[in-house]
């Protein structure tokens, strides 16, 4: 899965093609490549953010004040991001223009929810089962060992 600083990094470079493409005037249907490019990154981030913040119980965390200043940081770039793409496209092409930017990023999110994100929870899901599997069966060979080894000393086995 995508780390937040990589989603921001790809919607950093989407943001740049679209500030030129707007800058030399091309038409909002000729740079809506690197708008769906911006969404994704957009929503990738949302959902390594939302990752971040629900770890499996299995991973231990590091630094909590790091990741969160980190986040905090990122967050705060992508929410300019944003504010800059709505002011050049609601300037250049009206206010209407940025309602449809708003569809083609909420499509790339419901395609990117439907597609990886549905992939990436179906193998978190699986990772967390099969280690808590192996963790219990652990505990239980642990437990039979030390009976053996308890019925052993007292003459019992």
């Amino acid at each position: 899965m995508i780390d937040p600083i990589t989603a921001v990094g790809l919607a950093t470079s989407a943001y740049n093609a679209i500030k030129q493409g707007i800058a030399v005037g091309r038409e909002l249907q000729d740079i809506t490549g690197q708008l769906g490019q911006w969404g994704k990154a957009c929503s990738d981030f949302a959902f390594a953010e939302e990752q971040i913040k629900n770890p499996p119980w299995y991973k231990f965390k590091g630094s909590d004040t790091h990741s969160a200043i980190e986040i905090f940081a990122q967050r705060k770039k992508m929410s300019e991001m944003r504010n800059e793409i709505k002011s050049f496209i609601s300037f250049q092409y009206g206010p209407s223009a940025w309602d449809e930017v708003l569809h083609i990023e909420a499509q790339m999110r419901k395609q990117r929810k439907e597609e990886v994100y549905r992939k990436a929870e179906l193998k978190r899901a699986l990772i967390e089962w099969t280690v808590g599997i192996l963790v219990g069966l652990a505990g239980i060979a642990g437990l039979a060992l030390v009976g053996y080894f308890l019925g052993k000393q007292q003459g019992k086995w």
